[in-house]
């Protein structure tokens, strides 16, 4: 009987064990480069993260790519000169690869040193009704309620006793992360259920199931 190969790992938690793995290697790291850097090349990014995880190449050069585009890491380019034997001066470059600070206040929360989200924009002029939540979240308001539910939930998660420390990190940390889209007149729906099947998959078997299912309903018309 053939081998069955097992199922596709999802990508929300390919992207979070990528991006645990830069704030793991921020936290512990001694120079900016290098083996104990806290920025890497991309060959040495993926040969650890197989070695860690069992990732493949492209699962970490996907996970990069979108935690990129979303702000969480950020690049470094180094860029160097060599000498060919013809003495012919050839320019270089080197990618190296690290968490950003967003990407730190993600999983940490964010702290004094925190730049405002919407530093420096005038906000007044697109037209939108941002406000302040009490976690100092900003949303629209027109997405007041939920964002308040969102906020309770987090409540929960924190006093959870069934539920351990990281997946509690994990379950915050992404719902931030909806809580940034609702700071747009019309969130991206596809992350926004591509988050929420995360914490309904970490959610399941847990006294946070029936939190889950109470709150689906008012997430539904952005779900949907």
């Amino acid at each position: 009987m053939p081998t069955l190969k097992p199922p596709p790992r999802p990508d929300i938690e390919i992207r979070r064990a990528v991006h645990r793995y830069f704030y793991d290697r921020n936290k512990v790291g001694t120079s900016m480069r290098g083996k104990k850097g806290v920025s890497a090349k991309i060959s040495v990014v993926q040969s650890e993260l197989k070695t860690a995880h069992g990732l493949s190449r492209a699962e970490v050069t996907r996970a990069v790519a979108y935690l990129i585009d979303q702000g969480w890491v950020t690049t470094d380019e180094i860029h160097k000169t060599f000498t060919t034997n013809q003495g012919t001066a050839i320019p270089s470059s080197v990618l190296y690869y690290r968490i950003s600070a967003a990407g730190v206040d993600k999983i940490e929360g964010e702290g004094e040193y925190t730049m405002p989200k919407f530093h420096g924009i005038n906000i007044s002029a697109t037209g939108q009704n941002i406000i302040t939540l009490g976690d100092n979240n900003q949303v629209d308001a027109k997405y007041e309620s939920i964002a308040n539910r969102l906020i309770e939930f987090k409540d929960v998660v924190r006093k959870a006793s069934d539920v351990n420390d990281a997946d509690k990190v994990s379950i915050i940390a992404d719902i931030d992360t909806m809580e940034s889209q609702l700071a747009k007149p019309e969130p991206n729906r596809t992350v926004l259920r591509a988050i929420w099947a995360g914490i309904e998959k970490v959610a399941t078997a847990t006294s946070l199931a029936a939190n889950v299912a109470a709150i689906a309903p008012c997430l539904s018309p952005l779900l949907g």
